[in-house]
Order: structure tokens, then sequence, then C-alpha cells
């Protein structure tokens, strides 16, 4: 993301790969020394932070306080952002080693780092994930996962050709309330599932684009755009309100659906695909967006459509069985009806879901799949299905038409206007 932008290209990363620069994934020492208590340095995850705003500071605060890590640099194109990141770990270790850089590929070409954290904007995603992998680096990237369905599966892709641990940051996975919610579902407390209401989600994002103001100082505002479209810039873009404009994010949908559309795929066991078909509401026969998955199952993305009190929903999943139902956001699990459908512990012959380390978060998952080489509990391919669900749905707001969506190949059955949004264009020289 600095002034290199014209200087590298994907392909000038694979060719170095072959070259030899990905390496088996080993923990390597780090140089700089820790507080006492630590781990030795030569059992210690060294860590790249690309991304130094609001999430990326929690992630960074969260994974430095674990013995197990090392900080060794962080990334941004603002320099009001990293150098502050940089503060918070040289703070941490009583020392001014940690590297503050304004490109992210200074931090995945490192051959001293073993994971990466990418917490930057929606747009930005992609392609420091893939090229994390590519070079040998482990990955945790924050939600959504991708700002389209084909960006996704490349990502997907080059974790597994590269046989990296990528998780997306989807915390409502780590939490015991929403697991055991999901668990209630999959064990059938409430019967045979026939709806499911999401709540809690916004729509898609605006398409307008801002006057020009001034560039602040320290911002590198090219590289802060990167492969979306060339926008002047406006504070209502950086630092914080980018998800509500279509050239970075995915709107409400992409943002607490990452939550609340994950926990739903979650307990309805939908982890490796997604719906077969996706209707807009047409103020009619459909209230408000309507997903179908081939084996029945419905649910509804509720955003307004007139008084839903008489549906009892909680405030962000509620799924209905044939015995009851069962509501749960990303807080945990909220009520039950009848309530006695969660009174019984869920047994050793029942399914058990994912479990995060004890009284862990979805970062100490992270850490552990590091050192195990397991899946952590929110897989990248997990954080593909379900923004997937979060794109399909603002597809299908822009068209205003039913799309019938093959989630083996992922493609949209006989609608070449659709299938062209599964992705977007990139801005030159950035590319997939």
């Amino acid at each position: 993301m600095g002034k290199r932008g014209t200087a590298w290209s994907r392909r000038q990363f694979l060719a170095r790969a072959a070259a030899g620069a990905v390496a088996a994934p080993a923990v390597v020492a780090s140089t700089a020394l820790g507080a006492d208590g630590r781990a030795p340095a030569s059992d210690r995850i060294a860590m790249g932070f690309v991304g130094n705003g609001g999430r990326g500071n929690v992630n960074l605060r969260l994974l430095i306080a674990s013995k197990d890590v090392q900080v060794l640099t962080v990334c941004d194109v603002d320099a009001k952002a990293r150098e502050r990141t940089k503060k918070v770990v040289d703070e941490r270790y009583g020392n001014t080693d940690c590297l503050a850089c304004d490109d992210f590929r200074d931090v995945v070409t490192r051959e001293d780092i073993d994971a990466v954290d990418v917490s930057t904007p929606d747009h930005w995603h992609a392609i420091p994930t893939i090229l994390a992998a590519v070079h040998g680096k482990d990955i945790h990237v924050e939600k959504p996962l991708s700002l389209t369905i084909r960006e996704g599966r490349e990502m997907v892709e080059a974790v597994r050709r590269h046989g990296r641990v990528c998780q997306t940051g989807s915390e409502g996975r780590s939490n015991p309330r929403c697991r055991l919610a999901c668990e209630l579902v999959r064990n059938k407390r409430a019967g045979k599932v026939r709806e499911v209401y999401v709540t809690g989600v916004g729509g898609p994002p605006g398409r307008g684009v801002l006057p020009g103001e001034p560039v602040p100082p320290g911002l590198d505002w090219d590289a802060w755009l990167g492969p979306a479209p060339w926008r002047p810039y406006n504070k209502a873009y950086h630092p914080f309100r980018w998800r509500a404009f279509h050239d970075f994010s995915g709107g409400g949908m992409t943002d607490w659906g990452a939550h609340h559309f994950d926990l739903a795929q979650w307990a309805l066991g939908m982890d490796d695909t997604g719906p077969v078909e996706i209707i807009p509401p047409d103020g009619k026969a459909h209230k408000w967006l309507t997903y179908k998955y081939a084996n029945g199952v419905v649910m509804y993305h509720v955003l307004g459509g007139g008084d839903v009190s008489a549906l009892k929903l909680g405030r962000g999943v509620t799924v209905v069985g044939t015995e009851g139902r069962i509501s749960f956001w990303y807080g945990g699990l909220e009520k039950t009806d009848p309530p006695s459908i969660a009174k019984e512990p869920i047994g050793p012959g029942d399914i058990h879901l994912h479990r995060c380390p004890p009284g862990g978060h979805e970062r100490g998952d992270f850490l552990r799949s590091i050192r195990t080489r397991e899946k952590p509990g929110a897989d990248v391919e997990i954080g593909h299905r379900t923004v997937s669900v979060c794109h399909l749905g603002n597809i299908a707001y822009w068209l205003r038409r039913p799309l019938k969506w093959d989630p083996v190949n992922e493609e949209f059955i006989g609608d070449e206007g659709a299938n062209r949004l599964v992705d977007r264009p990139k801005r030159e020289p950035w590319a997939l």
C-alpha cells in the first residue's frame, strides 16, 4: 500500500515464491526480548499487523497480550495510526524495536514473520491475504472476509495451495453461548428447522461519490484506495465510515451480516455451501429478502416490511422449528420457546461444535491453529461461505429480481448479468 504501488505485481510475488521464498511453517526466533515469564524467543509466533485502525488495534492488543506472540512490525498508510500502534508495541516490550512501515509488502515478505493480521478496510482484505499465503504466512483477516465472492474463493485457494492457516474475524464462534445456541439447533431441540429470521443486519451500501477535501498530513490516500476506484479524499471515507460506500464495502449486509448470517450458517450446518435461490422483496409475496436452501429451509433478512412484533423475533437469528424456536445473536443465546429447549445440557452423544481454547477468544483459536496446523473455528472457507450469503443478498437487492445460485460452482444459473457482479474491476496495477 505505499509509494511502490506500480512497482510490484502478483506475478512477481509468485515468481519469487517459486524461487524458494516460501518455507515450511516454522516458529522462528525473534530478536526482540519480551518480558519475564514469556515463552522462549524460539517458541514465539512472530507477527506483523497490516491495518492499524480501530479493529487492527483491538486485534493487536489481544494478541500482544499472549506470551506466545512477538510483534515485529506494524503497517498502515496513515502515519498517525501506525505511529500510535508502534508506541503500543514498544511500550509493551520496553524498547523501540518495532518497525512501522506504510507498505504491506514489507510485512508479508519478511522471512522472520510467521503470521499476519490483516485489519484493513474491506477492499484491502484479499490482496494482502493472498500474498501473505504465497509467502508462507498464516493469516488472521478481519470480517467480512472479502469484498466480492470471487475474491473470497481466490483467498481460499491461495490458503489451501500454500498450506496456510487462515482465520476470519468471526467472534461469535468463540462465544460459548453462541455455540450452545447452534448446538441446540443442530441437535434438533426445536425439531426440524423450517424457517430462519435474521435481524440486526443493515442493507447494501450507498453508491454516492463525495466531494473532495484536503488530504490529512501523513495519509497516503492513493495507497488507501489501492484497488478501489479513484475517489477524492473525504473524511466520511476515512478513518471510520467507509463501510457506508459501495467502493470499499458491502455495507450493513457484510458488516453485521458477517456475524448474524454466519451464526445462521453455523446453526444450519451450511459452512461448506449456501442457498440455492435468493428472492428480493417485492412488496407482495415476498416482504423481505428470502434465501432458499436445497434442503427446504427458508431464511429471511428482516429489513423493514412493517410490524414484525407478532413473530417474536430475537435481535439476531431466530430459528423456527417444528417443535419450537431458538433466538440468539452475536452476544449469545437470547431465548427459547419453550424454555425447556435449553434445559438439558448437550449430551456426550450429541453434536458438538468447534470450541475455542478455554477462556480464550477467536484470536486464541488462531494461535492454537498455527501450532497444531488444524483448521480454526472460523476457517477461511467458512468466512467465504458466510460473506457469500451477504454478497448474494446485495446482488439480489441491486438487481431486484429472483436469482438461482449454484453453491458448488459458485455462479448464478442462467443470469450473466448477475454473474458479472460476482467480482468487481480493480484499479491498476492491482489484480488477483
